[in-house]
């Protein structure tokens, strides 16, 4: 009996050794697998890693400066820039600038962008729209945006209503492009099982197009953001009596070169802070993805 029982228990050590031994194995391999994924991946999201590039540029700025080795009167020193900022913000003169380009940024942004939604779903949802619409606005691509502005000065004037129409036009033609090219880009299987399912049209674009769309909308979102700073700068230099534009160009006049960097400085950091709104609004509509990025 008792020889038994001692077979019965060396068998069942065995037993246990045979089946955790592969176990273990398998685990093993799938530890390395996962560490394998995670070697190509980039990594975890360090915070304010878009700060360290400007940071950079700063720092080696301010040192060449300090070092004598950039010419004062071409490229003043960054504290140089600074103080001249101090001094016209408490002159008042930079404040009202910045508001005035702000506005005209805005209202020629928002125009843009409604126009740019609306002809791309048109376009991109329904043949008639693309024949029609399509066509048209490559056109306006393959023209320079800027080549049109005599025309729209004998059109519209030299007052606000020119550089607004410039802004929108600008703003409209990326977030249109990259807008059409998501709705074509979407999978026809989703189409196919979205009539299966029997969805309404407006269920579809809800539940199929809205969602396949947004990934390329706001690649054209922040290049609209981007582009509307860029045409500001060029419109603010012709017939205007106001903004940051105005302010280089008279500074260019008077050869104040610490004025016109005070005037970059500024547009880059709008630029900087609108494009990372855009990035952060499009971490938190598609936190559904999973990408390299997130």
């Amino acid at each position: 009996m008792t020889a038994v029982t001692t077979t019965t228990h060396t068998t069942r050590q065995t037993t246990s050794t045979t089946t955790t031994a592969p176990l273990a194995a398998l685990a093993e391999d799938e530890t390395r697998q996962v560490r394998r994924r995670r070697r190509l991946a980039p990594g975890k999201r360090l915070p304010a890693t878009r700060l360290v590039g400007p940071a950079a540029v700063l720092a080696l700025w301010s040192v060449a400066s300090a070092a004598g080795l950039l010419d004062a009167g071409a490229i003043p020193a960054p504290w140089t820039v600074l103080e001249t900022g101090s001094r016209l913000w408490s002159a008042g003169t930079l404040p009202d600038d910045i508001l005035t380009s702000l506005q005209r940024a805005a209202t020629g942004f928002s125009i843009g962008l409604t126009v740019g939604i609306v002809l791309a779903l048109a376009s991109g949802l329904t043949r008639t729209g693309e024949a029609l619409i399509d066509g048209t606005v490559n056109l306006n691509r393959a023209i320079p945006t800027l080549g049109l502005i005599p025309l729209f000065i004998l059109w519209l004037g030299i007052g606000e209503t020119f550089k607004i129409a410039i802004i929108a036009i600008v703003v409209y033609i990326p977030i249109y492009l990259n807008t059409h090219a998501a709705l074509s880009g979407i999978d026809s299987r989703f189409v196919e099982l979205a009539e299966v399912q029997g969805l309404s049209k407006f269920q579809f674009i809800r539940q199929v197009v809205v969602p396949g769309a947004l990934p390329g909308f706001f690649v054209g979102l922040r290049l609209g953001v981007t582009g509307s700073w860029l045409g500001l700068v060029v419109l603010e230099q012709i017939n205007a009596t106001s903004g940051l534009g105005y302010m280089m160009f008279q500074a260019q006049n008077y050869g104040q070169t610490d004025v016109i960097l005070v005037g970059l400085v500024v547009y880059g950091i709008f630029g900087l802070i609108s494009d990372s709104a855009v990035r952060i609004v499009e971490r938190r509509v598609l936190s559904w993805r999973r990408t390299l990025s997130s």
